[in-house]
């Protein structure tokens, strides 16, 4: 039988180094690396090509939802599975409309973490089981529907947004994103423009409301 090749996204090693305990123990399941960041998850993911990625949704300088949404776009044979403390309405459909095929609770039996990566690789949906039934339901009703202000925002700005919140001057901001200051710059402003707000402050308050960044950035 074909091992499963996983990469594995988190930003607490911790975390990362108890899913791969038990990813270990798996016999069809191999984790052919490991990020700390969802930017870093993509370099991996074009490195690596792996058949599935296990992705956090809140890591630093590139969130999970965002780093699925490119890895969708550019890698579509790798499926993501997001990992997440959260069970509510909310987190679940920001990850469906994201890309993502299965949706997996931290604090969920460890078991389950090989029934989704099984399921995903023979292509279906999976939504743990700490997932109520009227929440899934609301999602796949959902998931194709009205867009957040914050989903409707083109992924670059997103980011722009993320690293803002973050604390990351615009020469910073311009460094991790490859562009030049004057570009990086005219994202704010686009970004500003975008969401009717404008100052850093209440963009960082929106980046928190709205769970792009955790509020102990």
């Amino acid at each position: 039988m074909a091992r499963i090749r996983v990469l594995l996204a988190d930003d607490h090693k911790l975390v990362r180094a108890g899913i791969r305990a038990l990813l270990q123990t798996v016999a069809d399941v191999e984790i052919v690396a490991e990020a700390a960041d969802g930017r870093e998850a993509l370099r991996l993911v074009a490195a690596h090509q792996p058949d599935l990625a296990l992705m956090d949704i809140t890591m630093p300088g590139l969130n999970g939802l965002d780093a699925t949404v490119r890895i969708g776009r550019t890698f579509p044979h790798t499926r993501v599975v997001i990992l997440s403390m959260n069970a509510d309405e909310d987190s679940v459909l920001k990850s469906l409309r994201a890309g993502a095929v299965g949706y997996l609770v931290k604090t969920a039996d460890p078991a389950e973490l090989g029934l989704a990566i099984r399921a995903v690789s023979r292509g279906e949906r999976f939504l743990s089981s700490a997932v109520s039934e009227h929440v899934v339901a609301a999602c796949i009703n959902r998931v194709d529907k009205e867009r957040t202000s914050l989903e409707r925002l083109p992924t670059r700005q997103r980011e722009v947004l993320q690293l803002i919140a973050e604390g990351h001057t615009t020469k910073e901001i311009a460094g991790k994103l490859d562009i030049s200051p004057k570009t990086a710059e005219s994202y704010r402003a686009e970004l500003m423009r975008a969401l009717e707000i404008h100052d850093i402050a209440s963009l960082t308050r929106y980046a928190i409301r709205t769970g792009l960044v955790s509020s102990d950035t």
